[in-house]
């Protein structure tokens, strides 16, 4: 498998950005910038006015203000308020560099909010809390009618010291000369030299963001949280749980990332058992099946042959309407099916996206292609997901021969290995990837086609938890928690604290997406 280093590089982010695509399926219900939110004026005369100081709120040690959170790329807000905590980089050194947390909370509506605060842990490694308060809101609101949400923007991104790291700006059609480590390496050294001006990699991993949650729950006053952790997120939980129980109440994890799990290790073999089952349900499918066949084999074919033939090709770009050229290669096909498989939304055009391209049309591929490209663009320079995987990970990452003529194929530890080399790495526990064991109430959420974090690994998390239980997705990707009766479902569990005996009947009603079977949808 011949990807260019470019691409690579960029889909080594993609990877570790897990879910990006999928937040962005959410629907979108607020954003804007950070700005803060002042009572309007009481004066007569345009004289007389005067700016009113932006409202306060004391929350434990902190001095928290009315702000707007705003969601990239779009123009709507969410109210919320507003805070920072200074500290130590290094743990070690608490008299060296200091660095400042950002976080916000999303207040109860309730007159007294109940003791134990909702904590949201992000995935990636590399979002920022506080750029999904909309969508978080929108997820979490039925358990905001008593409970005051936290969103705390881990070390290195968003607004706590982020580690980015601007690129050249090339596209994929400069960087044809194949997978090439040498080059992966020096775009890890550049990425380094603007990181270093401000921080130290070494000091940006899971553990360092574990210490940092629990120093803003102290500094908040709240005794106990009640974690929610989605994708990578639930990496941040596990740890928070091992190192901090006693400061837990409850915990949600949705689409886990097992503490035993390599990241990247299994990448190429869950997207393609994700596409066989999604594809398979052609076969019963009278209108999927006469019109694509079988969809699995022609991606293989389509693939085959645009590793053999890589050419030039013109389309009208979906955002300017200009035609534009591009490479049309396996690097296109592979970023697109990956990333459009996280969601039953965007996964439904895979297979009429693929016959196209099959018969000559690539502009529904490679537009879509150019689409991922943009929404990548915040998570391109993420310096931080290359600390907590060259920390925590890559020195375990193996190639393994049966991953050769996968999709991802074995491409992505030699990735992993060369960026790593290059960047600084920080300490692991020994125990770091141990099974967690707990007997605290924990839900597990699933999607039956994740591509990324199977069903099974839920199950193997929830095998050494006993006061725990795995809800199945029928027919959704990753990150399920906003999907259908999910929020009502996470609601109950938080209040009653009854994993085992609470009623889930409702997720029987969730339906699978329907194949396009043309640009105009699905059968009826």
């Amino acid at each position: 498998m011949k990807l260019s280093g470019r691409t690579i590089f960029r889909i080594v982010v993609a990877v570790a950005a897990v879910g990006y695509l999928a937040w962005n399926q959410w629907h979108a219900q607020h954003a804007g910038t950070d700005a803060p939110v002042s009572p309007a004026t009481t004066s007569n005369t345009v004289a007389d006015a005067k700016p009113a100081p932006p409202r306060t709120w004391r929350f434990g040690k902190l001095t928290l203000t009315a702000c707007h959170l705003g969601q990239p790329n779009s123009g709507l807000s969410t109210e919320a308020w507003c805070g920072a905590l200074e500290v130590p980089e290094n743990r070690a050194d608490p008299q060296g560099r200091k660095i400042t947390l950002k976080l916000a909370v999303l207040r109860s509506s309730a007159q007294v909010a109940r003791p134990d605060m909702l904590a949201f842990l992000a995935g990636g490694p590399g979002q920022a809390a506080t750029d999904y308060a909309g969508p978080i809101d929108g997820m979490l609101q039925p358990l905001r009618a008593h409970r005051d949400i936290l969103l705390l923007d881990q070390r290195g991104v968003g607004g706590s010291n982020a580690l980015d790291c601007k690129t050249d700006g090339k596209t994929d059609a400069d960087d044809a000369a194949g997978f090439d480590p040498d080059k992966l390496r020096a775009d890890a050294e550049a990425c380094l030299k603007q990181v270093e001006t401000h921080a130290d990699p070494r000091y940006y991993t899971t553990t360092d963001a574990v210490q940092d949650l629990d120093d803003v729950r102290r500094a908040l006053g709240v005794s106990q949280f009640d974690l929610v952790g989605v994708s990578y997120g639930t990496r941040v939980a596990q740890q928070y749980v091992r190192h901090h129980p006693d400061a837990v109440r409850s915990v949600v994890l949705d689409s886990t990332v097992p503490n035993s799990v390599v990241l990247g290790e299994d990448f190429a073999q869950n997207l393609d058992d994700a596409l066989k089952a999604q594809f398979a349900r052609c076969d019963t499918d009278a209108a999927c099946k006469r019109r694509f066949g079988a969809p699995y084999q022609t991606l293989i074919q389509l693939r085959d042959a645009l590793r053999a033939n890589p050419h030039p090709v013109s389309f009208r770009d979906p955002q300017s309407y200009q035609t534009v050229q591009r490479m049309l290669d396996e690097d296109s096909l592979v970023s697109v099916v990956r990333m459009f498989a996280y969601t039953p939304a965007t996964a439904a055009l895979l297979p009429l996206s693929i016959d196209a391209a099959a018969h000559g049309d690539v502009g529904p591929l490679l537009g879509q292609a150019k689409l991922l490209t943009v929404d990548m663009a915040d998570l391109a320079g993420s310096g931080m997901s290359y600390s907590v995987i060259c920390s925590e990970d890559a020195d375990l990452l193996t190639n393994r021969p049966q991953d050769a003529d996968t999709l991802l194929g074995t491409h992505m530890v030699d990735a992993y290995k060369a960026i790593c080399s290059a960047w600084p790495k920080g300490t692991r526990p020994a125990d770091f990837h141990q099974p967690l064991e707990t007997d605290k109430p924990v839900l597990l959420l699933a999607g039956q086609y994740d591509p990324v974090t199977p069903p099974r690994y839920a199950e193997e998390v929830a095998k050494a938890l006993p006061n725990a239980r795995v809800l199945l997705f029928k027919g959704q990707g990753h990150s399920v928690l906003a999907t259908g009766c999910g929020p009502k479902l996470v609601q109950h569990f938080v209040e009653k604290l009854d994993p085992k005996t609470m009623d889930t009947s409702c997720l029987d009603r969730l339906q699978q997406e329907p194949f396009f079977i043309d640009f105009n949808g699905a059968t009826p």
